[in-house]
């Protein structure tokens, strides 16, 4: 499975934004990226989630997977 979300830190624990369908125990390899990114990608304009998921699945290489 390979999928994009969006991710809350609490009391250090990241908790899903979203209903994840998985299995309990399920290992995923997790890479953060700080919401900063779009203004340091786009400047000042406002990036939608859609947008900037799909410009992460373009840019992302570094394990060969989104």
């Amino acid at each position: 499975m390979s999928k994009a979300i969006w991710v809350k830190y609490e009391k250090g624990v990241l908790k899903p934004l979203e209903e994840l369908d998985l299995p309990e125990g399920e290992v995923l390899l997790v890479k953060l990226i700080g919401t900063q990114l779009a203004e340091k990608v786009f400047g000042s304009i406002k990036v939608d989630k859609e947008r900037l998921e799909h410009f992460l699945r373009e840019a992302e290489d570094e394990f060969g997977v989104y």
